[in-house]
């Protein structure tokens, strides 16, 4: 496989100005570019009867360290679960195994943390993941229920306030909030696009209970993540609960095809659009939906909107210090989410029903064989990052973009 051609063509077609930082934040560390290249991880995965006997369950796609957070619900209540569906279908229940153990060896490795510590997360990830399935009961992740580093995520979440969050991310012009356009989490519209999304949005809020909320204050492109990098997505200032420290922000974002469907064809049912796909698997699968969740058609495509909050946070691997200690609870409530979301999701269009997944379980030699195969996936990322990094240092990923925090050349007044 070359490895250059392929992460090119995958991107083929992406907003030159974001794509670019996309090959930039690749280049950072191994485990950037795995979290940058779900498709080469799935194009890797071996025909192996680690995944012929498993049984079929609503997933992810795309499960590592950091696609794990809190988020508010549509409850008001914070959680802590599964927060990324953009890759999400059904799978057989050891791909997200792999694919979050392998993300545990990269970032290991990263970290030196040593083939024993490495081994240590890995056994404890997936120990829990199968204490948890075993009981056939799914359960969720609160602040009382927390501890460690997560406790101390829903903590920081508790010390937010929708003031300072807005205060953060936006300045007061004129007598209302404007967003601050930084270059870095935020970049400007073209007057065209912000008048779409305008349009959108407004007719979107005529068919809300209550469509004054989601009276459109400004607009901005949003840069997020890694994998999605390039894909059209904007943050969008509404009115909210009121002016000027109730507004709201909102994330909106084209769902692109899920590259796990597209490696397990058979077992995909059919979706109306890929935001139905992502939004539907969402809410079967967290224990409660992020705020705000919908699937939207727009301009021949399909996005999702859902809230752009205070209380999101993720689990980083330079907060851990490298403690193998501290991330021992982290991995462990990881395994804890995983066998909840596929027990709560089980029997939904044609995804094992719970007592398959007990049985799942009970079965004593697959671990060993999720942990062998991570450690192959993990040297393979590596060599892989190796050959991106010379191809990236000698020029080949350059993208032509209109140049720092712009779009076709118009600057932040457009917006």
């Amino acid at each position: 496989m070359n490895i250059v051609e392929h992460v090119l063509r995958f991107n083929a077609g992406r907003e030159p100005e974001r794509l670019a930082l996309k090959y930039h934040a690749m280049r950072a560390s191994p485990f950037a570019f795995y979290r940058g290249t779900c498709h080469l991880f799935h194009d890797r995965l071996p025909e192996s009867g680690l995944f012929r006997s498993a049984p079929p369950v609503w997933s992810c796609g795309d499960l590592h360290l950091e696609n794990f957070g809190t988020y508010k619900g549509d409850n008001r209540l914070v959680y802590f679960d599964i927060n990324d569906f953009d890759e999400a279908a059904m799978a057989p229940a050891t791909v997200d195994l792999v694919r979050a153990a392998t993300s545990l060896v990269v970032a290991g490795t990263s970290a030196r943390l040593g083939n024993a510590s490495i081994n240590a997360l890995l056994q404890n990830f997936l120990m829990t993941y199968r204490q948890t399935l075993a009981t056939g009961k799914s359960s969720w992740v609160e602040a009382e229920t927390s501890h460690g580093l997560i406790r101390e995520l829903f903590r920081q979440a508790g010390q937010r306030t929708r003031a300072a969050f807005l205060e953060r991310r936006t300045k007061r012009v004129r007598g209302r909030r404007r967003f601050r356009i930084d270059g870095a989490r935020l970049l400007p519209v073209a007057p065209a696009t912000y008048a779409g999304v305008v349009a959108f949005i407004d007719a979107f809020a005529r068919s809300q209970p209550h469509p004054d909320f989601f009276r459109v204050l400004d607009v901005a492109r949003r840069v997020a993540g890694t994998g999605s990098l390039g894909v059209d997505r904007f943050a969008i200032l509404v009115e909210g609960k009121g002016s000027p420290d109730a507004n709201y922000l909102l994330d909106l974002k084209e769902a692109m095809p899920s590259v796990a469907a597209m490696h397990w064809p058979t077992l995909q049912p059919a979706w109306p659009s890929q935001a139905q796909r992502i939004c539907s698997i969402q809410y079967r699968m967290q224990a409660t939906p992020m705020a705000f969740l919908h699937a939207l058609p727009w301009k021949g495509a399909s996005y999702v909107l859902r809230a752009l909050q205070p209380s999101e946070d993720r689990i980083l691997l330079p907060a851990t210090g490298g403690s193998v200690d501290r991330l021992l609870g982290v991995v462990g409530t990881m395994g804890q989410c995983l066998a909840s979301a596929q027990l709560r999701s089980a029997g939904r269009d044609g995804s094992a029903i719970a007592d398959v997944l007990i049985a799942f379980a009970a079965k004593k030699k697959w671990p060993a064989k999720v942990t062998e195969l991570a450690h192959e996936m993990g040297r393979i990322t590596l060599h892989d990052w190796q050959t991106y990094c010379t191809a990236y240092d000698s020029g080949r990923f350059e993208a032509v973009h209109p140049g720092p925090a712009t779009e076709s050349g118009l600057t932040a007044g457009a917006s």
